[in-house]
């Protein structure tokens, strides 16, 4: 399987299960497309995992809820969403683990480029 710039997708890096729901083949192959964005980020991802559920209890219409969860080194990134057509769920959990890498990455830049200022005891000597 290739992604669309024709570089591999590295299926060890993912887990994706269906929750009261049997998987599709297409649905999968999506997802695993789909996901593969999150990868360019940032090479020290570990894992994603992501569960694709059906909820037949919450109101007259079917609701697929998505949900997903980045290893990565510090605290994982989590996030749910839920629709109710299942390629719309993948869809919107991808953008939204999308935006939390990004801000993630935003964050760790500002704080490398810059430090906070050091506070001394001591008054420093004139000189």
């Amino acid at each position: 399987m290739t992604h669309p710039t024709s570089q591999p997708i590295d299926e060890t890096k993912f887990i994706i299960r269906g929750i009261h729901l049997d998987l599709t083949d297409a649905l999968r192959r999506i997802t695993m497309e789909k996901a593969a964005r999150l990868l360019r980020h940032n090479d020290h991802i570990l894992r994603i995992r992501l569960d694709l559920e059906l909820d037949k209890t919450r109101g007259a219409k079917d609701q697929f809820i998505a949900k997903g969860r980045i290893e990565i080194s510090g605290p994982d990134l989590i996030a749910s969403v839920q629709s109710e057509d299942a390629y719309k769920s993948v869809d919107l959990l991808v953008d939204k683990l999308d935006a939390l890498l990004r801000e993630r990455h935003g964050r760790r830049k500002d704080n490398r480029n810059h430090p906070h200022a050091a506070e001394l005891g001591a008054p420093l000597p004139k000189v």
